[in-house]
């Protein structure tokens, strides 16, 4: 099934700290994908995959469809795919894609971005009270969630490069930021995501469904080609 992520990818980019402006020398080359699986392979029993890991390390694709299911839940790590700035592969229904963007998006970012950081959070915390060593690098993606958060609340784009902040980010990453000073920033953060949904944002309360069921049917349209 591999063949799917290598002969019907539209869209492929690189996340991870490569694309936050937070890498270094050895860091992964993380990629991330769609792929648009032939519209006759859903009329079998056996459907396409909804996900692929591979061909190259560190790489993981999506199916169009649950994709667009997962972006339009607000999925943090599936909407930094469509804004990564570091694209490396992408087709005119990638463009399409990447042309829907706003439609993807609401206010249940505060929701997905929220809980996510808080989940950090409380692992980071819990680890600590059990072992005494404390994940920095958990810590800062922590801290980068929120931020995103707040940044698409504000804006309606999803930020991924973070370079401004790249020596604070670090430092939380590194641990030379003491653990208190790490969480009192993400209560100040956690209090303007708060404050962005209920006030600064001009994001709907649900997604535009009826975009991204014209993106899917153009899809599929496509893939019967």
């Amino acid at each position: 099934m591999i063949e799917l992520v290598e002969r019907h990818t539209i869209l492929g980019v690189v996340v991870g700290s490569r694309a936050y402006g937070l890498s270094g020398p050895g860091s992964d080359h993380d990629r991330r994908g769609v792929f648009a699986a032939p519209t006759r392979l859903f009329w079998r029993l056996a459907k396409p995959p909804t996900h692929l890991d591979g061909p190259l390390p560190e790489q993981f694709s999506w199916e169009a469809e649950r994709f667009c299911d997962l972006a339009r839940q607000a999925n943090p790590t599936v909407l930094e795919v469509l804004w990564s700035p570091l694209v490396e592969k992408i087709t005119d229904l990638g463009r399409a894609l990447r042309s829907a963007r706003p439609a993807f998006l609401s206010r249940r970012v505060e929701q997905t971005y929220g809980a996510y950081a808080r989940e950090q959070l409380t692992r980071v915390v819990h680890r600590r009270a059990r072992t005494g060593e404390t994940n920095h690098k958990q810590a800062m993606h922590m801290i980068r969630l929120l931020l995103a958060g707040i940044h698409v609340l504000r804006t309606g784009e999803v930020l991924v490069d973070v370079t401004p902040l790249r020596s604070r980010l670090l430092a939380v990453r590194d641990g030379s930021m003491p653990f208190d000073a790490v969480t009192a920033w993400a209560a100040e953060l956690q209090d303007e995501l708060t404050s962005a949904a209920a006030a600064a944002t001009t994001l709907p309360a649900g997604p535009d469904l009826d975009a991204i069921d014209q993106l899917l049917v153009r899809v599929r349209e496509e893939g019967l080609k």
